[in-house]
């Protein structure tokens, strides 16, 4: 999206950042207004429209075959981009997990404590505890929860190792572990690193990137939901890893990464 030929003009980036503005001013009326007033379904439904908005505005298509998996699952996903929370919440609106230095950004902080994100104190074993008591209670509630257990951003043309402590809470519920796969596509449908927050990108450079990008496709592909009783959570973190390396089409390995989400 670098290229002159592949790039947008500078008005109608401008357009999509008022738009996206806007739109996120209404999520937030919703979230303050609509969300107290409502059942969890209707949330969801929500949920899932705003996410599908907010692709549509940054001219990312949705590509996703149809999810056949019990309400309820752990959603194990594969880590990009900023733009990964949207696309599973457009096929699978879900709680997430995030660090916890998030819960104190303004507005977005704000947003994601209304959407059910349950934040993280990494390091402590004792949080760690009360966290996965909440995962339980939500998993349990037949609502999903979306976790991204490599711990940090790819450039998405690998997988980084799995953290199985993550997994905890489909052991102690007993909930399926649902994989899905996540791989961005430019409007010849190729390959894209635009929406790829990793490494030394900065948040600012990759929604530039983004915006600079006539169209894009985001690609979910969900492998079979995997059954967790009598596993321990070190053999879902390979099972799942191995799914999603599937999906995806390549070897595993290991890489660095600078950003969680």
């Amino acid at each position: 999206c670098s290229s002159d030929l592949g790039s947008t003009s500078l008005l109608i980036r401008g357009l999509r950042c008022l738009l996206l503005g806007l739109h996120f001013m209404w999520i937030g009326f919703g979230a303050a207004v609509i969300y107290p007033i409502v059942n969890n379904q209707k949330r969801a439904q929500l949920k899932q429209r705003w996410s599908h908005r907010i692709l549509t505005i940054l001219a990312i298509r949705l590509e996703a075959p149809t999810v056949d998996a019990p309400p309820g699952c752990l959603i194990v996903a594969n880590h990009i981009s900023w733009l990964d929370i949207f696309a599973i919440n457009a096929v699978r609106p879900s709680a997430f997990i995030s660090k916890s230095e998030v819960r104190h950004w303004p507005f977005i902080g704000w947003l994601s404590a209304r959407n059910d994100t349950v934040f993280l104190h990494r390091g402590s074993h004792g949080h760690a505890r009360l966290i996965n008591e909440e995962i339980d209670a939500l998993l349990n509630a037949d609502r999903d929860v979306a976790i991204f257990p490599e711990g940090t951003t790819t450039d998405g043309t690998h997988l980084r190792n799995f953290h199985a402590a993550l997994l905890q809470p489909a052991v102690e519920t007993g909930r399926s572990i649902l994989p899905l796969a996540l791989s961005y596509r430019d409007d010849e449908g190729n390959p894209s690193l635009a929406p790829s927050y990793a490494g030394e990108t900065t948040l600012m450079h990759c929604f530039s990137a983004i915006l600079a990008c006539r169209a894009l496709t985001v690609v979910v592909r969900a492998a079979s939901a995997i059954e967790t009783h009598g596993k321990t959570r070190r053999e879902l973190a390979q099972q799942a890893h191995a799914a999603i390396a599937s999906q995806l089409g390549y070897q595993t390995r290991t890489s660095s990464g600078e950003h969680g989400t």
